[in-house]
């Protein structure tokens, strides 16, 4: 990690409940700040909750000042109509940090899971009680959302500090392919044979 300290704000995107989570990490320790949800289940019109979320998430990053954004990647699912609504909530927090200028940076739920329990199916209860055990607090249970935005941003926290990972050449297929070039040869010539 470049910097002394930095802030990592955690976006698990939802139409009716978006959680989130803060954390501030210097050099390896890290430390709680805030959690909660934006709560929109009263709310009927789709586009007002988009609106909602846009506005509620940059209030959060106003107030914060995060120096990356951790997002939970939409997961495939049988539901298409659920799955695009997922996506425009997502979007829409997106939309708040591209406008601020906070780097996105997002993690498929798996990921999260197994970065967090060592385990990729495990349920939003044992997510919960390892970031408390993690983080030194006690959550409510009522805030699962919010304890999944702490994990997506714990998550980001371990891939920005581990040795295996380098975050300046996986952001895109571009900057593998020119901080790795012998790596993409290497393997060109191994489908060859």
């Amino acid at each position: 990690m470049a910097a002394e300290q930095r802030i990592i704000l955690g976006i698990d995107p939802g139409t009716n409940l978006l959680g989130y989570g803060v954390i501030l990490v210097d050099k390896r320790s890290v430390h709680y700040v805030d959690m909660g949800v934006l709560d929109m289940r009263k709310e009927k019109d789709h586009f007002l909750k988009l609106n909602r979320i846009f506005e509620g998430v940059g209030e959060i990053m106003d107030r914060y000042a995060p120096d990356d954004m951790a997002i939970e990647a939409p997961f495939f699912g049988k539901n298409v109509q659920s799955m695009l609504k997922l996506g425009r909530a997502q979007g829409a927090a997106i939309a708040a940090a591209i406008h601020r200028q906070i780097p996105v940076f997002e993690y498929a739920p798996r990921k999260v899971k197994m970065a967090i329990t060592g385990r990729g199916d495990a349920s939003k209860e044992q997510v919960k009680l390892l970031m408390e055990k993690t983080l030194h607090q006690s959550f409510d249970a009522k805030f699962l959302d919010a304890s999944d935005a702490l994990a997506i941003a714990m998550c980001h926290f371990y891939q920005l500090t581990s040795p295996l990972t380098d975050t300046s050449s996986s952001r895109n297929w571009k900057s593998f392919v020119e901080a790795h070039p012998g790596r993409v040869k290497e393997g060109i010539d191994a489908e060859k044979k």
